[in-house]
């Protein structure tokens, strides 16, 4: 699962952002916007995948999509939302492409902004120039 959330990642880095980046294991250590999304598979595990990115991260997306040079910290809550949505989304399809566990998403939530201090099982970070975003995993009971 995580392989394919990483994937979806990537891609977002490579076809919307377009600026090389650096996937390697672990977390963020930076205070992040922090969203998560629960997804259940075919199978029926669940787990709650968590999204965690710097604000200038996610100011990034912002210009982007909203071509907003200073986002307020509402705009930028809201990216990270639609930010959640679309790599879990994209993951999904890829899962379902390559038959490895497809699952179904449901709605992200807003969390916090603060540093990462949730428990998960596996995570990936991602850097571009200075900025980070973390994918972290936790399989619910």
């Amino acid at each position: 699962m995580l392989k394919t959330i990483s994937k979806a990642l990537e891609n977002f880095c490579i076809h919307q952002i377009r600026l090389p980046h650096t996937l390697i294991d672990g977390i963020s250590d930076k205070e992040t916007l922090i969203t998560y999304i629960d997804i259940e598979t075919e199978t029926g595990s669940k787990h709650r995948v968590y999204l965690a990115s710097d604000k200038n991260f996610m100011q990034r997306v912002s210009k982007i999509f909203l071509e907003e040079d200073e986002s307020d910290l509402e705009t930028l809550v809201d990216m990270s939302l639609e930010t959640t949505n679309l790599i879990v989304g994209s993951a999904k399809v890829i899962a379902e492409e390559e038959n490895k566990d497809p699952y179904i998403i449901n709605t992200p939530h807003f969390i916090k902004s603060d540093i990462f201090d949730f428990e998960y099982d596996q995570a990936k970070l991602v850097k571009i120039e200075n900025d980070e975003i973390t994918i972290a995993i936790k399989e619910l009971d």
